[in-house]
């Protein structure tokens, strides 16, 4: 009896470059909803009605309240070196002359990421969280529409085990207020945000 020699299964890991590459040359339709995670290319979740209103009506409310201090962008890209290109509901950036023509935030450029999730809310509290924690991203917010609340975490940090994560976690009601990070004189009223 011949022998059968095991073989092992390897996925193929794609770089932001060749992501990006793949987008020019029309690999994904027009209407795909994708975006790059540690290698990987996934498929975002289709959005439910509550989650297209909370992400609209925080966007209007952020647009105000930062108004040219900041960019307020809505389900753009960021670069996270080197495999990963997530996109966000929402980021927060600082200003730039070029407002991101020549590339999209990267860490450093980053003061705020929000996920707006109810079917995504366990991806978004453990991979894209550990994701952003790893890339330094000093604030993270999830409005889940689960629980209808908002999830804040601040300060990223490496566990002993090699996980990355947030020191800080604080929730908030949908019907409380809370600082936006990097301007202490504005406040975002949540019962503005989340749907009634």
């Amino acid at each position: 009896m011949a022998s059968v020699t095991a073989k092992s299964v390897t996925a193929k890991r794609f770089s932001i470059e060749e992501y990006e590459r793949l987008a020019e040359l029309g690999f994904f339709a027009p209407d795909e909803r994708v975006e790059l995670i540690r290698g990987e290319i996934i498929i975002k979740a289709a959005k439910s009605t509550f989650h297209s209103v909370c992400n609209s009506q925080l966007m209007g409310e952020l647009c105000v309240l930062v108004r040219k201090r900041a960019i307020v962008r809505n389900q753009e890209p960021v670069i996270l070196y080197p495999d990963s290109e997530p996109e966000p509901d929402v980021v927060i950036a600082r200003n730039r002359a070029d407002n991101y023509l020549d590339s999209h935030p990267e860490p450093a450029d980053i003061l705020l990421v929000i996920e707006v999730s109810d079917s995504t809310l366990k991806y978004d509290r453990e991979t894209k969280l550990s994701l952003y924690a790893e890339a330094g991203i000093a604030n993270y917010w999830i409005f889940n529409l689960v629980d209808n609340q908002l999830e804040m975490y601040g300060e990223p940090y490496q566990k002993r085990q090699g996980d990355f994560n947030y020191r800080s976690h604080l929730i908030v009601l949908s019907d409380e207020a809370v600082v936006i990070p990097g301007f202490p004189e504005s406040s975002l009223d949540l019962s503005l945000v989340f749907p009634a």
